[in-house]
């Protein structure tokens, strides 16, 4: 019995569906980074650091910010005393090992560190940094 063999197309691959995973692509990325900028528009002046060595921070870090007045930021988000505490205890119930950095500006009256020190020594998060400035 005599079979005919059909000759196929050539397959090529479709350029809409590449071009849109590359748009949807380039819009998460451009989001994504719009949303770190958040945290560093706040009105926190930083005190620059002679000695600091920069160190890669990783991205589940609880940012602490607090403002000339005292004012506390909670990854970018105001947040009072109370929220910041429950905040605090959740995340020694979750997650003890987890970082926190705190980023105080430098006219910030030292009491304001403090008091967000002893909140998280109380909870025993230990992993603790405080954010400078670049070398001058």
């Amino acid at each position: 019995m005599r079979t005919e063999i059909i000759e196929e197309e050539s397959v090529e691959p479709q350029m809409a569906p590449l071009i849109d995973c590359v748009f949807l692509l380039l819009i998460f990325f451009l989001v994504a980074t719009t949303l770190k900028k958040l945290e560093r528009e706040l009105p926190v002046e930083l005190p620059p650091a002679t000695q600091a060595v920069e160190v890669a921070v990783a991205p589940d870090t609880l940012v602490i910010s607090i403002d000339v007045t005292g004012q506390t930021y909670l990854d970018g988000n105001m947040a009072t005393p109370g929220v910041l505490m429950r905040q605090l205890d959740r995340v020694a119930a979750e997650e003890r090992d987890r970082p926190v950095q705190i980023d105080a500006d430098r006219r910030t009256p030292f009491e304001h560190v403090v008091k967000v020190l002893e909140a998280l020594n109380l909870r025993s998060l230990s992993n603790v940094s405080v954010h400078v400035a670049d070398k001058l």
